[in-house]
């Protein structure tokens, strides 16, 4: 089923109520691989979706038009997720030409046999007429391949953003203001924290330059367009994109007997002590990466905490510790914590994590041999309360925005 965005624009993607996983993070709610068709004078397609459903693409395209009758196919982005419906498409609209960055052919040119398409490379300043309408577009490297770019209709204020203000949902609404705001923008949450967040610099970047564009809607390739609440998810991702820290520390652990969780329900206690900031206790085997990455999102401080094996943090300690280093939450505090039995490396093992983070400490590690005594929760405590008090400075100078979701 189609839908109308304006007169002569229409969503023709698909909604992928059943997958669960993507770029391995829990796409509990489902996903949609948005493409959208433009006609005027000449006919657009606006991206595609992934391979295994090219046919309900083409299918809903021809609800519409005749296939052989569009004029153009515009790639935003080279990843199958949206592209490998290509090879369907473009033999199914023999006289379309595709319009994509000289990066995104580069890409598609390793994925796919393009012998026989007919392409025009395009970038940031150069536009193509349909008749009434225009199709412009603006190259956003990085946000989050090197072949990126966005399509913007001046004549509808309507931006077709690939990646960026998407969100992983699938519903039977394609419109913010059919779907509850505060899922959606929690999913926006969830969505950058894990696939975005490493490009932060450049989104920052591209907003800036969008900011030049008179925009009423703005047509994702993943999730529902936004026309209704585009203040709110402009918001956020001003928040996203430039650091904008919450009052808030995170306290991640994992344990083995306990001893370690003990040491983290101390630290939290101190946190606590501290007026006005949050204390969030995350355990690591009873949660999924993509939550721990979703929390570590705007929180000003982390602790950190693991017991010892084999000199080392426990592997799913590891596992989190990767993960926030490759999606590059800097700028954060930081404590390191853990129990170790017949030898140390735990605790040591996080601490040199932090520095590979770009987290700073704000002590070294608070340790205990086997279980915790009152002297070392104590230590705890305090620590928990120092780490408070300089992520209370941190998220009070990066001056965040509260949300409709706070």
């Amino acid at each position: 089923m189609t839908a109308e965005l304006v007169k002569g624009i229409h969503w023709v993607g698909y909604v992928d109520w059943a997958v669960r996983d993507f770029h391995g993070y829990n796409t509990h709610r489902g996903a949609t691989y948005n493409a959208y068709l433009v006609q005027d004078e000449k006919t657009a397609l606006i991206d595609t979706v992934k391979g295994p459903y090219a046919g309900t693409l083409l299918k809903q395209v021809a609800a519409l038009t005749d296939p052989a009758k569009v004029d153009y196919v515009v790639c935003n982005h080279g990843e199958p997720d949206h592209s490998s419906a290509l090879p369907a498409v473009m033999a199914a609209m023999p006289n379309a030409t595709l319009l994509c960055s000289k990066k995104a052919l580069d890409s598609l040119g390793a994925y796919y046999d393009m012998a026989g398409w007919k392409v025009q490379v395009v970038g940031t300043g150069d536009s193509v007429s349909l008749g009434s309408r225009t199709l412009a577009f603006l190259e956003t490297p990085m946000v989050h391949w090197p072949d990126s770019m966005m399509t913007y209709v001046p004549e509808e204020k309507l931006l077709f953003s690939m990646d960026g203000f998407g969100q992983h949902v699938a519903s039977t609404g394609r419109f913010d203001d059919e779907n509850p705001l505060p899922m959606l923008l929690e999913e926006a949450r969830i969505y950058y924290a894990n696939i975005v967040t490493p490009y932060s610099g450049k989104v920052a970047e591209t907003l800036k330059a969008a900011a030049g564009l008179d925009i009423a809607m703005i047509a994702p390739s993943h999730g529902v367009i936004w026309r209704s609440h585009l203040a709110d998810i402009l918001k956020a991702y001003r928040n996203w994109s430039e650091g904008k820290l919450k009052k808030k520390v995170l306290v991640v652990f994992d344990t083995m007997w306990g001893s370690t969780a003990k040491m983290a329900e101390a630290i939290v206690e101190g946190i606590a002590s501290v007026p006005g900031v949050e204390a969030k206790l995350v355990a690591i085997r009873s949660s999924d990466l993509t939550e721990i990455a979703t929390e570590m999102l705007e929180a000003a401080g982390i602790a950190f905490g693991s017991s010892t094996l084999n000199r080392d943090m426990l592997p799913m300690a590891a596992a989190a510790m990767s993960y926030a280093r490759g999606l590059r939450f800097t700028g954060r505090a930081a404590l390191a914590f853990g129990s170790y039995g017949w030898g140390t490396g735990g605790p040591e093992a996080i601490d040199k994590g932090f520095a590979e983070c770009k987290w700073e400490a704000v002590r070294g590690p608070v340790k205990s041999k086997f279980k915790p005594d009152d002297k070392v929760l104590d230590e705890c405590r305090a620590a928990g309360r120092d780490l408070a008090l300089r992520a209370l400075e941190l998220a009070t100078a990066s001056g965040y925005e509260p949300l409709l979701i706070d």
